[in-house]
């Protein structure tokens, strides 16, 4: 790519952004439509983008002029799409009202949170009016038939600024922190790793195609368009049977479980699924072999594990782990992926030592005319930028005083944050090394703090404010920014090295924009329509227990979890095993990546496109090696278009009907 980059595609960005961040919570909430947004590789940013890439290619090609925007301005119009689709509705406001008003709007209904939370929550985190939320879940009356405007103007926005001013510092000052942590580290990662995006690879490669002026060959390719037509084909005859139950459609999900017993070596299994998603088989099949099979080896893995201990009488109940706050932390099997997570962590900076050490000399010796070689100074420039590093430790501490601001003890208000930024770390590495387009999290920052230190070191208050805290922001990571932040890397070093710190304002501007954007539309439709008659109940469900496991945690107080301590301690000695063979070993076929995915629920789906990808894979370069690998990857990269080109085709379709056929089940 030619690395261009101007101005107009920021304009680009933010407005189609700005559009997206509206539109969708309105699909989504209102009309139940095809969800716009969900995973780390969102449907209506990526269906825009290639027919951005139609639109320019052939607009130049009728003009004979140059594209009107490059590959690389494209490619961060992308970026900036998806950054404010995920702050509008599943990566932060899809819960966000909820969590903040759910206090007041469910503390009567049986629960105790106004005796038990009431006292230890701060104020300035909730709206002090309870006229205020009330009309929010039941809406303006007659706010249906009142314009835009009206609404608006309707809202108390006395009553809400105030709390969306704090959580907009505390939200804001998390971003800042992962942008810094995105510089600090995308540089170790695209250049001296050399890490691969497969997420990324069909962009970047449309990109490529479109600054060579041979787009329109890169879409004729016949490899390509077979996998165009096979995809767009199972769409089409499964959405024609969705609309219309009397033609046959071919099934894409396969109920394995019965098929295996429910107790034995083999009940881990009893609920297995295959789905078969053409998408994900060509994101599977554009990751790297070890990789690909690692996550669908570790997922089957831990289904025999289970099956084991059952055998041998080691099996545990699920009280054992006692009250955690992770969103698939339901068996202590899982509880090894904290102490996987805290050795990867390590792994990490160990990789990026030499990286860190550069850093962290030149910000402390920013120049030392001592130390000129013969041969001159080597520019500026060819070293890594300082202020990262200066930003993430200045952002840490704000994080760090913003906890203890707000009742954590000083022990746990400095753990908290640096749990957080572990965790959103290893998950931007195993969803951008790995291509994983839909990733949850196991367990909760806090189950690990609370399971090895207890809750003595968050306190009574600490332990509430942290579950309202970590629900903002770092629970739900099905559509992070993080991992999204780290793409946004890759796509900067594709820029020219003077235009690259236009990709960090277009994130600073996309982030700061979405957060307000995303605020005032689901005030709006709260008004308008009630955010009770809003779909919103996996949101609802969610904070709710959320909030009755703080209740629990604060009533009874507990200790250090032996058990998940357990679990942990033997979750990190087998990731330090395997990143010892991974790093040792050149033969060695498992990644430690698979071992930290192998208990997320997006596993469920994604096991078995991961093993078909790898098995093409393999048996494209076992029997043709690279030459036909080159040749064959663009099959997959057509399913990948397919599924997406036919997935925005329903997402319109959807907009007009009250039924809407979902190319991918998330």
């Amino acid at each position: 790519m030619n690395g261009r980059l101007r101005p107009r595609a920021l304009l680009t960005g933010l407005l189609l952004g700005l559009v997206l961040c509206v539109y969708t919570p309105y699909n989504n909430a209102v009309l139940g439509g095809v969800p716009l947004g969900g995973g780390h590789f969102p449907l209506a940013p990526f269906f825009i983008l290639a027919w951005l890439f139609v639109l320019d290619a052939g607009v130049a090609r009728l003009t004979r002029k140059p594209p009107v925007l490059s590959g690389v301005e494209l490619l961060v119009v992308w970026l900036m799409m998806t950054l404010f689709s995920a702050i509008g509705y599943a990566g932060l406001s899809e819960t966000f009202l909820v969590n903040v008003t759910a206090p007041q709007r469910y503390a009567r209904d049986a629960y105790r949170w106004a005796e038990v939370l009431g006292p230890l929550l701060p104020d300035a985190w909730f709206p002090h009016s309870a006229e205020a939320v009330r009309q929010l879940f039941q809406g303006i009356k007659g706010g249906r038939d009142m314009s835009v405007f009206q609404i608006l103007s309707a809202i108390p926005w006395g009553v809400w600024l105030p709390p969306l001013i704090v959580w907009s510092l505390f939200i804001l000052g998390a971003y800042f922190v992962m942008v810094c942590l995105t510089v600090l580290f995308g540089r170790q990662w695209v250049v001296n790793e050399r890490v691969n995006f497969p997420l990324l690879r069909v962009p970047l490669l449309m990109g490529e195609a479109l600054d060579q002026r041979q787009l329109s060959s890169w879409w004729t390719d016949r490899f390509l368009l077979i996998g165009l037509v096979l995809a767009g084909a199972l769409h089409l005859l499964n959405g024609l049977h969705f609309y219309y139950p009397s033609v046959p459609q071919l099934p894409t999900l396969v109920l394995a479980g019965s098929y295996f017993p429910k107790f034995g070596l083999f009940s881990g299994f009893y609920k297995l699924k295959l789905y078969f998603i053409p998408a994900f088989v060509g994101f599977a099949f554009l990751t790297t072999r070890q990789i690909s099979f690692s996550m669908w080896f570790f997922h089957l893995a831990a289904g025999l594990l289970f099956g084991l201990l059952y055998v041998l009488g080691w099996q545990l109940p699920e009280a054992a782990l006692g009250t955690t706050l992770g969103p698939d932390l339901a068996r202590p099997e899982g509880a090894q992926t904290i102490g996987a997570y805290a050795v990867f962590f390590v792994f990490l900076l160990w990789l990026a030592r030499y990286h860190l050490k550069e850093t962290f000399g030149r910000l402390v010796r920013p120049f030392h005319r001592g130390d000129e070689s013969p041969h001159g100074t080597p520019p500026r420039e060819w070293g890594p930028p300082v202020w990262p590093l200066a930003g993430l430790v200045l952002g840490m501490v704000f994080l760090t005083v913003w906890c203890r601001w707000f009742g954590l003890p000083w022990l746990g208000a400095v753990l908290l944050p640096m749990a957080f930024m572990l965790v959103m770390l290893v998950v931007s590495r195993l969803v951008c090394q790995g291509g994983l387009p839909y990733f949850t999290l196991t367990a909760a920052p806090s189950d690990g703090i609370v399971g090895l230190f207890g809750t003595g070191v968050l306190g009574s208050a600490g332990v509430a404010a942290t579950a309202i805290m970590q629900k903002v922001l770092f629970l739900d990571v099905r559509e992070a920014v993080a991992p999204t932040l780290f793409h946004g890397a890759k796509i900067r070093e594709s820029a020219r090295p003077d235009r690259r710190n236009l990709v960090l304002v277009a994130i600073g501007l996309s982030l700061v924009l979405a957060l307000a954007a995303a605020f005032a539309t689901m005030l709006y439709l709260g008004h308008r329509y009630g955010l009770r008659e809003l779909r919103l109940d996996w949101a609802t469900q969610t904070v709710l227990a959320n909030f009755e496991n703080a209740q629990r945690l604060v009533d009874q107080p507990v200790g250090p979890n032996r058990w998940l301590m357990t679990y942990a301690g033997f979750g990190a000695l087998v990731m330090f095993a395997l990143i010892y063979c991974y790093y040792k070993l050149p033969w060695w076929p498992l990644h430690p990546l698979g071992y930290l995915a192998a208990y997320s629920a997006g596993m469920k789906i994604l096991w078995y496109p991961f093993f078909l990808g790898w098995l093409c894979n393999h048996l494209v370069l076992h029997y043709g090696g690279t030459r036909l690998y080159n040749k064959v990857r663009f099959l997959f990269i057509g399913l990948i278009l397919g599924d997406f080109l036919m997935g925005g085709i329903y997402a319109v379709i959807g907009m007009f009907s009250s039924q809407a056929y979902a190319v991918f089940p998330l």
